[in-house]
């Protein structure tokens, strides 16, 4: 049975397989083919797992073949940013350094949950070096592309996973976020990015970056895609000490409720600062839609970043210090000396980063007793040049890789969940996060397909061309 609907949702595929109106194999030979004609525009695959792919796909129609039930993804593609474990592959985290590494023998839980939904795995993904990246650009591997604009930025650090949701590669992919590694590429990238509570998702057998701040999350092209992706990927696991152990509230039921009831505020003071007129404009017209008119603001939100920084610095820095020591020069060297310069950083200045943390979480707390949502932008501005270095923020000339981040830190520092929603503004698109509190993607599931069910936010459906010469 043939398939060839690049822009199909995970939904609509599962729907297909299972009834038999396309076999597994189908839609997987058509998933392969297409990153096989664009990722050499594109760069979002560092790795294409086709041979396990198309035994998987098998594996799906024989157990419909026998009338077996199937997954809630039964035959839908997806792939993963190339930190986590993948069977048989080294685990490379975006690094020339991991490459000499045995391959995994097992792979990460995620991927055996999502696969245990029918999911289907393709391959593995580019990503900036060890996760220390807002801009998708990696020296070893070179940078991810974006599909709206082939010369502009991803986004990073899971830039591979932005631009083969947003290119039509796959439907679905995996990321993480330590400051803004999922929301970051969602907005450049115009698609939708769910950083969950910490703790919510395990990240075992995954490559680290900064064990306290590291969440692992999906992204789609459609709400409902997103939800049944995070649902699929829930429960406890004992291989991670920070995994929850709740039991599993599936999102996907809930969508429906709409926000009627829900009290949604706008983030001010500091998250208005430095922002471009399209960030406020994005941000306006989904408060608008949402008839969000109170602003709350986020006490101490600039000293959250700031600690997020040096926490950051400090456990990056610890967890290369050997690697440092060994082999300096097999690091991009911006990588190497930012985490040169953690090395270095007081323990006394760590202590103090670890307070403020505690004192921001009661505050930010405090201020979800009198709303259920507060709306921000995810990023300062659209996607800027691969291979700028600089941008104006706030009348001041700024370096662009460490402010991408500028408003997603403050919130992944103390773990609360978000999802990024893509305003498909002309000519390029950006997003805005939802965050609520600890435990309630739910809610911000139910925001965020309140807005794409009006339009307010979606992400579009791309004409690409292979034949586009990539620039340099």
């Amino acid at each position: 049975m043939a398939f060839s609907q690049p822009w199909a949702t995970a939904v609509e595929i599962a729907a297909a397989v299972t009834s038999g109106k396309s076999s597994a194999v189908a839609v997987i030979e058509d998933a392969l083919a297409r990153i096989a004609e664009f990722n050499p525009t594109l760069n979002a695959f560092t790795a294409v797992t086709a041979e396990r792919a198309r035994a998987r796909a098998c594996a799906v129609d024989a157990a419909y073949g026998r009338k077996k039930p199937l997954g809630p993804l039964a035959g839908v593609p997806f792939a993963v940013k190339n930190l986590f474990d993948i069977e048989k592959l080294a685990t490379v985290a975006g690094s020339k350094i991991n490459r000499t590494h045995q391959p995994a023998q097992r792979d990460s839980p995620l991927i055996e949950r999502m696969e245990a939904a029918g999911a289907v795995l393709v391959g593995a993904l580019n990503m900036g070096e060890y996760a220390y990246d807002f801009t998708g650009e990696n020296i070893h591997d070179g940078p991810s592309r974006n599909p709206h604009d082939i010369s502009r930025m991803t986004g990073g650090s899971s830039g591979g996973s932005g631009s083969a949701v947003a290119g039509g590669l796959v439907p679905l992919a995996l990321g993480s976020d330590t400051n803004g590694s999922i929301r970051v590429p969602s907005s450049l990238c115009g698609i939708f990015g769910l950083k969950p509570t910490y703790g919510r998702l395990t990240r075992a057998r995954t490559f680290p970056f900064v064990a306290s701040l590291d969440h692992l999350g999906p992204f789609a092209r459609s709400v409902r895609d997103l939800a049944l992706a995070y649902d699929s990927m829930q429960g406890p696991d004992l291989d991670d000490p920070a995994c929850t152990q709740r039991a599993a509230e599936p999102a996907m039921p809930q969508l429906e409720r709409g926000i009627e009831g829900l009290r949604i505020g706008v983030a001010g003071g500091y998250f208005r600062q430095g922002a471009f007129p399209e960030a406020l404009e994005a941000l306006t017209l989904v408060a608008k839609a949402l008839g969000a008119r109170e602003e709350i603001e986020i006490p101490q939100a600039h000293r959250a970043r700031a600690a997020a920084y040096v926490i950051t610095a400090s456990e990056g820095a610890e967890l290369h210090l050997d690697r440092l020591r060994k082999q300096a020069r097999e690091f991009d060297p911006a990588v190497r000396d930012r985490l040169i310069a953690g090395a270095m950083v007081p323990s006394t200045l760590v202590v103090k980063a670890q307070k403020f943390r505690r004192w921001y979480r009661e505050r930010m707390l405090e201020l979800f007793e009198r709303c259920d949502v507060i709306l921000a932008p995810a990023t300062p501005c659209t996607a800027p040049k691969i291979g700028q270095q600089t941008f104006i923020l706030g009348g001041v000339e700024l370096p662009v890789r460490p402010n991408m981040g500028l408003y997603t830190q403050p919130i992944s520092f103390i773990g609360l969940p978000v999802v990024a929603v893509p305003v498909p503004l002309q000519p390029l698109p950006i997003g805005v996060q939802i965050i609520v509190a600890p435990w309630r993607e739910d809610i911000a599931l139910r925001v965020a397909y309140a807005l794409e069910r009006i339009g307010t936010v979606a992400a579009p459906k791309l004409s690409l061309k292979p034949s586009l010469k990539v620039p340099a």
